[in-house]
Parts: structure tokens; C-alpha cells; sequence
């Protein structure tokens, strides 16, 4: 009797242990059997959603730095016609200051085409001419150019005939004489020179 009490226990012991170990066992090999069919699909779908996020992201880059391109451009476009106009602007100012300038440097070169060559006179005129040129050298750090060439082609754009004449010493429609001359600044025309022209 007392045998076969030890024995059972021992036996019972061993089932139970035998159950565990196999229950254990299935778990186990159940739970590796999941994780290892769920792991690389998962591992798909996540890398799918970050590619997708990746394009994503460089679709919207793109479309930053394409409409960042176009600001920048547009607004060089913007900067260059306002430095452009407010050139042109100063320009036209400028030539408008300088042609009231004009009429006084006419008066003191028509003054000095007979200027006398001795005596006080000599001296006045002297000084006159010392004015004029200061006055010539003021207008032309202007960038003010002379229309002031002879025996050159008549250009309307440049010339305002006053007479036109038969002249041997000149081919036709050339410049004989300058009688007033013509001022521009750049392209543009503050006075036209007043010319004889030959016929």
C-alpha cells in the first residue's frame, strides 16, 4: 500500500510535468508559427505607407521650390522694371532741368562769336568763355552728347532744317552748317540741331 501511494504521486507528477511541457511546447511553437507569418506583411505595409509618405513629401517639395522659383523671377522681373522706370523717370527730369541750361549756353556762345581779341574787352570775354565752358562741362557729366557735326547725313531725327541750299562743296542732302546746335541725353533728343542742308 504504502508503494504504490509513492508511486502514484511520482507518476502524476510526471503527467502533469509531460502536459505542461507539451502545452508549453504548443503555445510556443504557436505563437512563433503568428509572429512569423504577421512580421513580413506588416513589414510590406509599412514600407508601402512610408514610400507613399516619401513621394508625398517630394511631390509638395517639388511644388514649394517650383512656385519659389517663380516668386523669385517675378519679383527680379518686378525690381528690374521699377529700376528701369525710375531711370527712365530721372532721365526725362533731368533733360527737362538741363533744357532751361540750354537757352542761356546759347546766349553766351552767340555772345562770343565776336568777342573782342585785345583791350578790356579781351579780358570780359576771357571770363565769359571761362563761364561757358563750366557750364558746358556741368551738362555734359550729364551724360548730355552735342548734335553738332557738319557735311554728315541729314537725319530728321537729329536735324531741323532751316533752309535748304545749292552748295558745290556738299553732297545733297548733307549738313552745310550747324546754326544752332542739338542736345540728347542717351536716346533721347532734348534739342534737334538746326542745320543748312544742301540741295
Amino acid at each position: 500500500m504504502d508503494e504504490q501511494e509513492k508511486k502514484q504521486p511520482s507518476n502524476f507528477m510526471h503527467s502533469a510535468k509531460s502536459g505542461a511541457a507539451g502545452k508549453g511546447e504548443r503555445s510556443h511553437s504557436h505563437r512563433g508559427a503568428i509572429k512569423e507569418e504577421s512580421t513580413p506583411k506588416d513589414e510590406a505595409t509599412l514600407l508601402a505607407e512610408k514610400q507613399q509618405e516619401l513621394e508625398k513629401t517630394n511631390a509638395q517639395a517639388a511644388a514649394n521650390l517650383d512656385g519659389w522659383q517663380r516668386e523669385r523671377a517675378e519679383f527680379s522681373n518686378f525690381k528690374r522694371r521699377i529700376e528701369r522706370e525710375q531711370a527712365q523717370q530721372r532721365q526725362v527730369l533731368t533733360g527737362e532741368i538741363i533744357k532751361k541750361y540750354l537757352v542761356i549756353l546759347d546766349d553766351l556762345e552767340l555772345a562770343l562769336k565776336n568777342k573782342p581779341r585785345d583791350g578790356e574787352g579781351a579780358a570780359w570775354a576771357e571770363g565769359i568763355t571761362l563761364i561757358a565752358r563750366k557750364l558746358q562741362s556741368v551738362i555734359e557729366a550729364e551724360n548730355v552728347e552735342r548734335i553738332c557735326e557738319n557735311n554728315v547725313p541729314f537725319d530728321p531725327n537729329l536735324h531741323e532744317a532751316i533752309s535748304n541750299e545749292e552748295n558745290a562743296d556738299f553732297e545733297s542732302g548733307h549738313i552745310i552748317e550747324v546754326v544752332r546746335q542739338g542736345y540728347k541725353l542717351g536716346e533721347r533728343i532734348l534739342r534737334p540741331a538746326m542745320v543748312r542742308v544742301a540741295r
